[in-house]
């Protein structure tokens, strides 16, 4: 029999498989192909610039595979990557279902890295390219005959059919400086259009991640737009713009950095949170929309457990019983446990059929229930986190269309819609406010927020609590505010904005560190780089001199606001108190010195600590010390650890 708390904790661990960070795990293939030609293989021009480029862009797109593998191998485990080099001069690549006949090779493609779930030898094997370019050379020789795209085309659809063939999320990386690989062979750009049609039958999308010269702009429609196959939500105003060319030059942006950012902002597939969701405007009047989770608190996560007792890692297999207590233990099935409710001192069960009918408040639906002034909504009713939601044509052809009517009344008149709003199958019903967002850009023309609408959860009525008595705040004088104003304007961030992604998480990526090291086999770093932690000397150079006027004036006036508000002749004895408390002065409460440390303490004195109970007032870290020292137990609550040492007083 369980009871109400047992059954709360259980309905919280079946919450936990609908949680919605639980679509970033979901299986995902990608293969990078990287082009190997003269141009790509020429190195930048030299730049006196920090921020100039240095390596060839190959090289600094097998970088950009190694550094995004390593990553991979943490946050996706179960992820598969791949690299194929093309245009090589020599080829690298058996097809192991044609071996009897011969085996078919794929001229001028080297499978540098096969597709798979990333282990320590793959790493090894780029991390030595990537150090020791001499070294690969010879892998890295160009062809001197004319590349065959179709052919790379070919290889990387066998590459997905084989290794990859049940994968929801499948993509193929180009990486080329190449615009019109085939200008004038229009039968071998026929080709190229065929298997690349086949890849996208077969479900792989191809990103393409043109390189630009400064002598050369790379132009997309002179072949990759007939290869490239775009969704057809790009018709519609909601659009996104095609991603940004990069550029190699003396200076600039690093071509390896815009590498990586592009990358990982493409490597897994946008996933829905739910999808094929009826979005009901107006009776009659329904389209169909997918929910996506684009603002997630980044935290460490443990996607599995890890066996070390061999010699080499290995992923551990987790298996669950649940066993009866009291004398002998027992195993529990299944079909033996029952939930129940406490009301009026009886349990009352349930069977699993009713206790699904009492959590199930409809099937999913955003319901519109009406239109509100957006300036209603205050910025004290968000409750959690909003949910972006964008048109699917899958149930409703036109959804696309109608959506982005809303949207644009919804930015146009200002309002917003409050809907009924169920996400999944047995899911609590929410209020929500449907807000619209316009596209932003960044200086660089990321993208910052796109262009949708989003849920934005409100509270009930219970959630809603009336502040308590709030103090006269104290008002800073003009000579202070002058003051602070001043060593604000000698701290501005350059252009003025803060950039969060330039700030990366320290904890999280010391975390990732550390497991990175464990599984390649590294040396175990000690030395954390936080680049959180603010720039003192900076801060004192420009500002120090002001901050220390600021602090002078700010005594200043605090003595003064004391002494007006308690009275007195100075800030240092001033008496604190209330000015309504005409009551009598309240009794001091004694307090008993401290015994010195458990350590300094003989067993005599233990005994007195004991009979009066004293032992409570030593911290936390004396009782843990001590007991360690009498090789006892040190876990535990306080009370636990108190216990312990009562014990051991009473044995001796």
């Amino acid at each position: 029999m369980a009871d109400k708390e047992s059954w709360k904790k259980e309905e919280e661990e079946e919450e936990e498989d609908y949680d919605e960070s639980t679509f970033i795990t979901q299986k995902d293939a990608v293969l990078f192909a990287i082009d190997v030609s003269k141009t790509m293989l020429t190195d930048p021009p030299p730049s006196n610039d920090k921020k100039a480029e240095k390596d060839s862009p190959t090289l600094a797109a097998i970088k950009c595979a190694y550094q995004i593998m390593q990553q991979r191998i943490i946050s996706s485990p179960k992820d598969m990557m791949g690299v194929l080099l093309f245009g090589t001069e020599q080829s690298k690549f058996q097809d192991e279902d044609a071996s009897s006949r011969g085996g078919i090779q794929y001229p001028h493609c080297y499978l540098l890295s096969d597709l798979n779930i990333p282990d320590i030898e793959d790493v090894k094997t780029l991390k030595g390219i990537v150090e020791n370019e001499e070294g690969a050379r010879e892998i890295l020789e160009p062809t001197r005959e004319p590349v065959s795209m179709s052919n790379m085309l070919f290889c990387a659809n066998q590459i997905f059919t084989t290794r990859a063939p049940n994968f929801g999320s499948r993509r193929l990386f180009i990486i080329t400086d190449k615009d019109d690989p085939h200008a004038a062979d229009k039968n071998m750009r026929n080709q190229a259009q065929v298997r690349a049609k086949d890849l996208y039958d077969l479900g792989v999308i191809i990103e393409l991640f043109p390189i630009s010269h400064p002598d050369h702009e790379f132009d997309r429609s002179k072949f990759y737009d007939d290869i490239i196959y775009r969704d057809a939500a790009e018709g519609s105003d909601l659009a996104l713009p095609p991603t940004a060319f990069k550029s190699q030059g003396g200076g600039g942006i690093s071509l390896l950095s815009t590498l990586i950012s592009d990358i990982n902002s493409k490597q897994v597939a946008k996933r829905s949170l739910f999808s094929h969701m009826p979005f009901e405007i107006g009776p009659s009047l329904k389209i169909t929309v997918k929910g996506y989770n684009l603002l997630q608190k980044q935290a460490p996560a443990r996607n599995c457990f890890i066996w070390a007792g061999g010699e080499t890692l290995q992923i551990a297999q987790g298996e669950t019983k649940k066993f009866s207590g009291g004398d002998v233990a027992r195993e529990v099935q299944k079909v033996e446990i029952k939930k129940a409710y406490k009301f009026g001192g009886t349990n009352v069960m349930f069977n699993p059929e009713e206790q699904k009918e009492l959590k199930n408040f409809g099937p999913p639906v955003l319901r519109i229930i009406g239109f509100k002034p957006r300036s209603m909504l205050k910025i004290q009713d968000s409750v959690k986190k909003s949910t972006f939601i964008y048109p699917s044509e899958e149930d409703y052809v036109g959804s696309t269309r109608v959506f982005a009517a809303l949207w644009k009344k919804l930015v146009k008149s200002k309002i917003m819609g409050v809907a009924w709003f169920i996400a999944r199958s047995n899911a609590s019903p929410a209020l929500v406010a449907i807000l619209p967002s316009e596209e932003r850009f960044d200086d660089s023309r990321v993208q910052v927020i796109p262009a949708g609408l989003w849920l934005y959860p409100l509270p009930f009525a219970d959630d809603i609590r009336e502040p308590g008595p709030v103090p006269k705040p104290l008002i800073a004088s003009e000579e202070l505010t002058t003051s602070t104003r001043k060593i604000v304007q000698q701290l501005q961030l350059p252009g003025g904005i803060y950039d969060p992604s330039k700030y990366p998480n320290p904890s999280l990526q010391w975390h990732y560190k550390i497991i990175q090291a464990m599984a390649l086999e590294d040396e175990i770093p000690t030395v954390q780089e936080d680049k959180t932690m603010p720039k003192f000397r900076q801060i004192d150079k420009r500002a120090g001199e002001y901050i220390n006027e600021w602090g002078k004036i700010l005594d200043e006036e605090a003595r003064a606001s004391q002494k007006s508000r308690y009275g007195g002749i100075d800030g240092t004895d001033l008496k604190r108190g209330s000015d309504d408390d005409d009551g009598p002065p309240k009794k001091k409460i004694k307090v008993e010195k401290n015994e010195g440390t458990l350590a300094d303490m003989s067993v005599d004195d233990l005994k007195n600590a004991v009979e009066r109970g004293t032992l409570k007032k030593f911290t936390l870290a004396d009782l843990r010390d001590w007991l360690k020292t009498k090789g006892l137990s040190s876990s535990g609550k306080k009370q636990d650890l108190i216990d312990r040492i009562e014990q051991w007083v009473e044995d001796h």
